[in-house]
């Protein structure tokens, strides 16, 4: 009896260790697929801030190829779907179609369209609006202090709807931290770009008592 126990122990710890290198190998392919989705996500930001929009696009396509392939084999390893690699890869791709749909004034992807939890979705909406923050300095950059508005007025849209989610950070995956932190952004640009109006306005009266002197 013991031996034959012994026999039936050796097979099923055999079965056991066979299913953890398949998850094992099935780990380091997501790993590997989720670095390169999010370098297909950075590009495509960094194209936009470029107003290469259409090579842009193209990236995003690349994103949501790389997200499919991503995600697909691990429908029946939620494990694997909800960790944290998996989950801020999907974010970014969140962030990227978020942040070339406000920008472009084009659809929103939802959830469902994107395969992301409402989780991943929402902290993806957050790094958007946190990157709009970077189209808004440009424009003050270049004098074109009226262009910037609607992208504070979106900034403050998106934390208003984002204080409205109020549940514990287990449920949001730590939502609430980078609400906060888009607090801090929104506030800045908000500072940044109330300086260059009044120095826009002060330039405009100069300019304007200057030709009556003139």
């Amino acid at each position: 009896m013991p031996n034959r126990s012994g026999e039936m122990l050796d097979g099923i710890v055999d079965g056991i260790v066979q299913q953890m290198e398949e998850i094992s190998q099935l780990r380091d392919n997501t790993l590997s697929r989720s670095r390169r989705l999010i370098r297909d996500c950075a590009h495509s930001i960094r194209a936009m801030h470029r107003h290469e929009l259409a090579a842009a696009e193209e990236m995003l396509a690349a994103a949501r190829r790389d997200a499919q392939a991503m995600v697909e084999p691990l429908a029946g390893h939620p494990e694997l779907y909800h960790t944290g690699y998996t989950q801020d890869a999907l974010k970014e791709l969140v962030e990227a179609h978020l942040l070339y749909a406000f920008i472009t004034g084009g659809p929103l992807a939802t959830p469902a369209e994107l395969g992301v939890t409402g989780a991943a979705y929402l902290k993806g909406l957050t790094e958007a609006a946190t990157e709009m923050r970077r189209f808004a300095l440009d424009l003050m950059r270049r004098d074109r202090v009226e262009e910037a508005d609607p992208y504070l007025e979106m900034m403050d849209e998106i934390y208003s709807l984002l204080l409205t989610v109020d549940f514990p950070d287990a449920v949001t995956g730590g939502l609430r931290r980078q609400t906060d932190v888009l607090r801090g952004v929104l506030e800045r640009t908000r500072g940044d770009l109330t300086t260059a109006m009044r120095q826009e306005k002060m330039q405009a009266a100069l300019r304007r008592v200057e030709e009556r002197l003139g």
